[in-house]
């Protein structure tokens, strides 16, 4: 091996042609980077109430509308308008805790009960399952019904939290025959949803 005492000397121009090629490989690289940035969310758009303080994915097509009642937004699928997400604020008491209005299971059941006598009638909510999670130091509950109405079965998926004297629920909903198409996008969306 032998050693030399010369610099070796470094590449100081670069051909037109190398210049293409590299800005090329550049842009190439930038858009599968944002390619895999986006495909989690794939068909979710964002929305958030800066002022309440909370913020949720909702699928793309879908337009915030106006209704009656107690919703503090809610957003539907332009050609399936009884596809809906939409977020619900109660009051509780100010030193009210999500634990300590129950487990999941029992916060799911009163919840269901609640839907009933809002609605003055004796519909049949099924809750079909019910866990906690914990996002950002914070507990959700995630809960699952089947509900069987005079329209039909329906499936809501909701996201529930307390925070400051609010229970925050925020609920997915689509027709038993849309559940298969939709599920996934909804519980992407109710998963998404968070307060601050």
């Amino acid at each position: 091996m032998m050693v030399t005492d010369r610099p070796l000397k470094a590449i100081t121009t670069l051909t037109p042609s190398m210049l293409k090629r590299l800005a090329t490989l550049i842009l190439l690289i930038t858009a599968l980077a944002l390619q895999s940035c986006v495909s989690a969310g794939a068909g979710l758009k964002s929305y958030a109430d800066t002022y309440t303080g909370y913020q949720f994915l909702y699928p793309n097509g879908w337009t915030q509308v106006k209704v009656a009642g107690a919703a503090d937004v809610v957003f539907h699928d332009i050609v399936n308008e009884t596809e809906n997400v939409s977020v619900v604020i109660s009051t509780v008491p100010e030193d009210q805790t999500l634990e300590g209005l129950g487990t999941p299971t029992e916060v799911g059941y009163k919840l269901s009960k609640s839907i009933n006598f809002l609605t003055g009638d004796d519909r049949k909510v099924d809750l079909l399952s019910a866990q906690a999670i914990t996002k950002d130091d914070k507990t959700y509950y995630i809960l699952e019904y089947l509900a069987d109405l005079p329209s039909g079965l329906r499936h809501n998926f909701a996201s529930v939290i307390v925070r400051q004297g609010e229970l925050f629920t925020f609920n997915a909903s689509t027709s038993d025959d849309r559940w298969e198409k939709v599920k996934d996008l909804m519980k992407q969306s109710v998963a998404s949803f968070s307060v601050y």
